[in-house]
């Protein structure tokens, strides 16, 4: 367990760095309160082992003013018009299509999802190399994808494949536009936190939760590839003004990647509950199912701050009211599932990346 030392030279320090990321929540919140325990702690604990506190450059998004912006902030360059661009321009993979048309059948079985699944190579590896992580601790080793619905079940499975093709989908992005690793990591950690989450939150789907934290940022990608000079200034207004990212993009574009996710996976013909997390993962009390997106949005804050001690740029979001209640969690919780997290990112990220 991490135990904050007040006493410690640098304690001063480490509690005033990380204040400035928790400005924008609510601070007598318990679950916040928790949280900025915890995170303190960690970061003590990273300065022990020679972490040093970023700079004031190193901690402002790179600027990208030499790119031109293929639409301006104008009315009709709304979420619609940039995710019809996209899927013109590049199709999404067509194993995740036929996957949709196994699902939408009522007469298909296990075994025609896992013979999809398993016409994609690459797909199929990075599978089983996650279903044998520790993130799902299976006694026994799962060797094939018939083995994998054998014991996830249908949903599961085609919700990772689902994932895993969107992530290649986004491969193709200049690496001047956006950290790929660092956007993907904070996704992977999200999806990490919604799973352990989901084993804890009665009622919550633990089918859907794992795939739904891995994208519910999918939206910023397009808004980088179409608007990258423009996403830049959001990311700086949102640093220079200790905002949650979602705001500083409503000020800047009038809309924020919520929006764009929603469009994007609709347009791809995605699960209803899929687009569901997505577009409401930072209003869940707005979702037709408030539960599984308010699990969503605490992983989404406990990701944030766990990047806080490894440089992480931007202020926690924070909880909509009631999202805590409707979770019926403990603040005793939130110590032991950052723990539990540490024995999993790597892996998990290793998986993907």
């Amino acid at each position: 367990m991490y135990q904050i030392d007040t006493s410690a030279a640098n304690f001063p320090e480490a509690d005033n760095y990380v204040r400035g990321f928790f400005l924008y929540v609510d601070p007598d919140h318990e679950a916040m309160v928790a949280l900025y325990r915890v995170t303190v702690a960690r970061t003590l604990a990273a300065l022990r082992t020679g972490w040093t506190f970023p700079t004031i450059d190193q901690l402002m998004p790179r600027n990208v003013e030499h790119l031109r912006d293929m639409f301006y902030q104008e009315q009709e360059s709304g979420a619609q018009e940039m995710v019809d661009a996209e899927t013109k321009i590049a199709s999404f993979p067509d194993v995740y299509f036929r996957l949709r048309e196994v699902l939408d059948r009522p007469t298909s079985s296990a075994d025609d999802v896992a013979n999809v699944v398993g016409t994609d190579v690459a797909l199929t590896a990075k599978l089983l190399k996650l279903v044998n992580s520790p993130l799902y601790a299976f006694a026994e080793r799962i060797d094939s994808v018939p083995h994998a619905v054998s014991l996830l079940g249908v949903r599961e499975v085609s919700n990772l494949a689902l994932g895993i093709s969107t992530i290649n989908f986004f491969k193709d992005i200049p690496p001047e536009l956006i950290d790929m690793r660092t956007f993907w990591k904070h996704s992977i950690s999200v999806g990490i936190f919604s799973k352990l989450l989901a084993a804890r939150v009665r009622g919550a789907n633990t089918e859907r939760l794992f795939t739904g934290g891995l994208l519910h940022d999918v939206g910023r990608l397009i808004l980088f590839k179409k608007l990258p000079y423009a996403s830049t200034q959001a990311l700086i207004h949102a640093r220079s003004n200790m905002l949650p990212v979602v705001d500083a993009e409503a000020d800047v574009f009038g809309y924020d990647h919520t929006e764009v996710g929603r469009t994007l996976l609709t347009a791809w013909n995605f699960p209803q509950e899929m687009i569901d997390l997505v577009h409401y993962h930072h209003t869940p009390m707005d979702a037709p199912d408030p539960l599984d997106a308010a699990v969503v949005q605490l992983a989404d804050n406990m990701a944030n701050a766990v990047e806080i001690p490894a440089g992480g740029k931007f202020v926690l979001p924070g909880l909509s009211a009631g999202a805590w209640e409707r979770l019926g969690l403990s603040p005793q919780s939130i110590e032991p599932l950052m723990e539990l997290y540490d024995l999993h990112i790597e892996e998990v990220t290793e998986t993907f990346l």
